[in-house]
Parts: C-alpha cells; sequence; structure tokens
C-alpha cells in the first residue's frame, strides 16, 4: 500500500492561483488526486490547470470568491457535477494588505478599523470560516475530509509590520484546533501548515530591493532561520500530501506541522 497515493481523492484548492497555493495543487494532483484550482483570477487559474495537466495529472479551474457564500457554493456545485465529491480542502488563500501594514507613517494606532476587517475578511473569513462552512458538512455527512489551513509562523510569535495578517493567522490556527474537535468523530480531520518564508508576490517588495539584493529585513529573517534561507514553494508539498493523505495520516487531526527551516525553534 502506497501510504501516500491520493488516486480517487477530489482536492479543493482555494487559493490555488497564487504561488503556494498553486505549489500545492500541482503537489496533490502529483500524488494522483483530481484538483479543483480556485481562485479569482481566470488567467491564472487556467494556467494552473495547464500545468497539472502538462503532468499527467487531471484538473479543473473554477472561478470563485472564497469571501462570498454564493460564490462559494455555486463552485461547490459545479465541483461535484465535473470532479465529483471533495474529499480534501486546501484554504491557501490570504495576505497583508499594505494598508495595515505598520509604518513610521503608519504607526499602529492609526490603522483604519475598515482596513484591518478587510485583512481579516481575507484572511480568516473568506481565507478559511466560509469555505469550512461550505465544505466541511458535507464531508462530516460522507464520513470523510481531510481539510488544510494554511496558517503562518507570524501567528505563533507576531511579526513586525503585519500585525493584523498577524492577529487573523492566529485566528486560523484556534478556528482549526475548533473545527478538529467538532469534526474527528465524524471522519473529517482538520490541521494548519504553518509555512517559514516563502518569497511571493505579497511580500516580495518587503524582501527584496529593485536591484535584487535583499532588504535589511530578509538579513534579519535569514539570520533568524537555523536554515539560513527562504523556504522554496514545492517544500510545502511534502506536508500537504502527508496530512491529505488518509492512509498516513488517519490519526492526525488538531496538528500544526511547521515548515519553517527551524525559523520557530530560534529565540537568538
Amino acid at each position: 500500500m502506497n501510504l501516500f497515493d491520493l488516486s480517487g481523492e477530489v482536492a479543493v484548492v482555494i487559493g490555488a492561483t497564487g504561488v503556494l497555493g498553486g505549489a500545492l495543487a500541482e503537489g496533490l494532483a502529483g500524488a494522483g488526486a483530481k484538483v479543483a484550482v480556485l481562485g479569482r483570477n481566470a488567467e491564472r487559474g487556467e494556467a494552473r490547470v495547464k500545468a497539472i495537466e502538462a503532468g499527467g495529472g487531471r484538473a479543473a479551474f473554477f472561478a470563485c470568491d472564497a469571501a462570498s457564500r454564493c460564490s462559494l457554493g455555486e463552485a461547490h456545485e459545479q465541483i461535484e457535477a465535473k470532479l465529483g465529491a471533495p474529499t480534501i480542502l486546501v484554504n491557501a488563500a490570504g495576505g497583508n494588505d499594505p494598508k495595515v501594514t505598520v509604518t513610521a507613517e503608519n504607526p499602529f494606532e492609526k490603522i483604519a478599523l475598515e482596513a484591518w476587517l478587510a485583512n481579516f475578511d481575507l484572511n480568516l473569513v473568506g481565507g478559511v470560516f466560509l469555505p469550512c462552512q461550505e465544505f466541511g458538512p458535507a464531508m462530516c455527512q460522507r464520513g470523510k475530509g481531510s481539510i488544510i489551513n494554511i496558517a503562518s509562523v507570524s501567528a505563533h510569535l507576531p511579526l513586525s509590520r503585519v500585525v493584523s495578517y498577524s492577529a487573523a493567522k492566529a485566528a486560523v490556527l484556534n478556528l482549526s484546533l475548533f473545527l478538529a474537535r467538532e469534526w474527528a468523530q465524524k471522519g473529517v480531520r482538520v490541521n494548519t501548515i504553518t509555512p517559514g518564508f516563502f518569497p511571493a508576490e505579497q511580500n516580495r517588495k518587503l524582501l527584496f530591493n529593485d536591484d535584487g539584493s535583499p532588504t535589511a529585513r530578509t538579513k534579519a529573517i535569514w539570520g533568524h532561520t537555523p536554515m539560513n534561507r527562504f523556504g522554496e514553494s514545492k517544500e510545502l508539498v511534502g506536508a500537504a500530501v502527508f496530512l491529505a493523505s488518509h492512509q498516513a495520516s488517519s490519526f492526525v487531526t488538531g496538528t500544526d506541522l511547521q515548515v519553517d527551516g527551524g525559523y520557530l525553534s530560534q529565540t537568538i
């Protein structure tokens, strides 16, 4: 028996049009799952589907706004009709709105409430809460499901400047623990993956200067990471396949799997 064979599974990856979500979608497809690529950008979504198909996998793109209950419901119906009943849900949508980044010109006390709430809508409400409400109950009814929520090292130790993002991701961890307890006896496992620092579109300007050289923030991150480097998106795939597999992680729920190069293991 191949513990990591996902053949016969249907994986929904929300945020698969992004760098990390896209890598997870391709990785799950490579392990045999049929993958529903969900996101708002059709061009990127179709490109992700083509990449998966080029690797011998099966996937389909479904336009979806994860912050809309109606949009999620429509996507769910379309997925069941085209690929089958979802057994895996990966919530990989999220990011930090620059409006709530703390700077000298925009200190904490001046952050607008609307911007703060919008960040929570992105990372917690649309990022985890609504998708779990949409797909979780159906998994419970069928008695089988694996939900993987993407957290952040900043959920454990709040990072400077990204206070709203850190708070929202901390809430993701807490909500995931709640759902793990609620659905454990219904055949649905809920876990989180905590990535360390993986350069993506949303944080590239914070990490690299215009000439490509590392910023002071990057040097600080590397200095705090025992492996002394950033992660690569493909390095998240193994963790996701493990948690998605009902053979490999059948007794694993309520767990946070940290893929951070040792970042959270180091103090000074």
